[in-house]
């Protein structure tokens, strides 16, 4: 049995296996002590890779996936439903993200769930959101942001915007809105004894995330220009630089004596650096601050600059970032079964989260969780051979 700790010690949450969004916020509630059963295709898993010693498979290097109880149904059978539904019953939140109608084709919809635990949690996750003319649309992540008008601010000036690759929508705007939006349904279900359905839409977890900016713009302080604005690479002040080595720093010298620092530990002395916010001088002053970083490599700036209140960091690639001294002292990486991996965040002071778990293979809490359902060693085994497998 795995260890469990953290502030969600004792909630019990449901997930049906699928992509992106709804495995992140399944990831977060486990990290954080929530025991979350996932309801897992009865299908086996291809090998991504075969490393030769200790090989990896799409399983073990889904992180997503990782601190789950897996139970393997094939849900195409009532039998199966009905051990969906037995589980719902004692759990107290269901995360699901497919298209609107697919649990209810499977007779696993918010009604049927709800009529037998009505103080259930049933948290949606889909692009476009349950109902709006979209709804039943194909899309990924690019698409959803785009709508939100988040993907139009990674762009340079003149140049197409620049795909975040889930960060900003199936993961900042789609796993983290369903996790609040659970657990705030969680909490009046525990004052009221009401559950409830949660509709967390990543087109408008992405434009929540774009909330400062939206406002800015209605104020008209963020020009409608990407690419020339304080914050998306307009200013000189505020961007990341290549180095004499071709890898790269970021500086955020907004305020006076941050960027008064700027000038004076990399050299900007020219009297043409005064006017800070004169937007007119940006692109020949980005210019000159670009020369400047490529005197010096990388590690030349680190030295000089790290821990200043220039407001500075190296661009740490995904094999750097782990191995940085400031994530090192935190404990910030873990490695598991071979795969590294950011660990719990937050951190919680009275109730700190369990080290990370490992990925566990589809299906390998099966017997365990039927006999807790009441189920016979015997109708195990015949669950086993037909509407649930282990795999």
């Amino acid at each position: 049995m795995m260890e469990r700790k953290g502030p969600l010690t004792g909630i019990t949450v449901i997930e049906f296996a699928g992509l992106g969004p709804a495995p992140f916020a399944g990831m977060m509630l486990s990290d954080h002590g929530a025991r979350v059963i996932r309801i897992d295709r009865a299908t086996k898993r291809a090998p991504v890779r075969d490393s030769g010693a200790g090989a990896l498979t799409a399983r073990s290097s889904d992180v997503l996936a990782r601190g789950r109880e897996s139970i393997a149904l094939d849900l195409k059978h009532p039998e199966a439903t009905e051990i969906a539904l037995s589980l719902i019953e004692r759990a107290d939140i269901v995360l699901e993200g497919f298209r609107p109608g697919v649990m209810e084709s499977l007779g696993l919809g918010p009604d049927v769930c709800l009529a037998r635990k009505p103080s259930l949690v049933y948290g949606r996750v889909t692009g476009w959101g349950q109902t709006g003319p979209l709804a039943q649309a194909a899309g990924h992540d690019i698409n959803y942001i785009a709508l939100a008008g988040a993907l139009h601010s990674t762009a340079r000036r003149g140049e197409p915007p620049v795909p975040a690759p889930g960060m900003i929508g199936d993961f900042g705007g789609g796993g983290m809105l369903l996790a609040f939006g659970v657990l705030s349904a969680l909490h009046q279900a525990k004052l009221s004894g009401q559950g409830q359905v949660v509709d967390a839409s990543i087109c408008e977890g992405a434009a929540l995330l774009a909330s400062l900016m939206y406002g800015w713009r209605s104020a008209g302080i963020w020009h409608a220009e990407a690419g020339t604005n304080n914050g998306d690479g307009g200013a000189h002040f505020y961007d990341a630089y290549a180095c004499a080595d071709g890898k790269y720093i970021s500086i955020g010298s907004i305020e006076p004596q941050f960027y008064k620092l700027l000038r004076e530990l990399v050299g900007l002395d020219d009297a043409a650096f005064d006017q800070q916010w004169d937007e007119s001088q940006w692109p020949a002053l980005k210019e000159r601050v670009a020369e400047a970083f490529r005197q010096k490599t990388r590690a030349e700036w680190c030295e000089l600059l790290e821990g200043t209140d220039v407001c500075f960091a190296p661009v740490l690639s995904l094999d750097e970032a782990p191995h940085h001294p400031h994530y090192e002292a935190r404990g910030t990486f873990a490695t598991v079964d071979g795969i590294t991996q950011p660990g719990p965040a937050p951190r919680f002071s009275a109730t700190p989260a369990a080290p990370c778990h490992p990925v566990g293979a589809v299906g390998d809490s099966t017997s365990v969780l039927l006999a807790e359902l009441g189920y016979s060693p015997d109708d195990i085994a015949r669950l086993l051979d037909g509407v649930a497998q282990s795999v």
